[in-house]
């Protein structure tokens, strides 16, 4: 059985963590994860688009001189690698709508939307990010279609899964 009990929010609007019998429990403020996530992919995004604009405006040859060799072949790699970023655009793209889609309510599972506590680590199940600090906590986003979201799928806090061939405890669902 676990301890559950709620903390005032802080200040900020953020809930602050509580401490029991030595263990820190976190009450997170998940729309404050949503926004974060949004705010990280957001900024990706137009990272990528500045990076592709910067390609693309490279790959485009002046037609009223003649064209060298050289330039011809720089326009080329510089058009290759701008259709890479596209596909870099959709993926951030397609993050950001998920995003906004997901139910970030309470869960007692493992599914879409929950903040998931393994080994330590804090993991949100939505799309999947690098490392982020949120609650003064370190985060990762992982996808429903990431291998370890396979393994925990349905689980609940202190249920043991087998992932890669070693045992996994859930340590928190919320």
């Amino acid at each position: 059985s676990s301890i559950t009990r709620r903390s005032p929010a802080s200040p900020d609007g953020q809930t602050a963590p509580i401490a029991i019998q030595g263990e820190v429990i976190v009450n997170w403020n998940k729309d404050h994860i949503r926004e974060t996530m949004l705010s990280l992919e957001t900024a990706a995004l137009k990272s990528a688009r500045d990076t592709y604009l910067g390609y693309v405006s490279t790959a485009r040859l002046d037609r009223s001189e003649p064209i060298e060799n050289d330039e011809h072949a720089q326009a080329e790699i510089a058009s290759d690698l701008a259709e890479g970023l596209d596909d870099k655009l959709h993926d951030y793209a397609d993050k950001i709508e998920k995003l906004e889609t997901i139910d970030f309510g309470p869960k007692s599972t493992v599914v879409e939307g929950a903040v998931v506590k393994l080994s330590g680590r804090y993991f949100v199940v939505a799309v999947s990010t690098s490392q982020f600090n949120c609650h003064g906590q370190e985060l990762m986003g992982i996808s429903t279609m990431a291998p370890i979201f396979q393994a925990i799928e349905g689980a609940r806090a202190g249920e043991t899964v087998q992932f890669n061939g070693r045992k996994i405890t859930v340590e928190s669902v919320e």
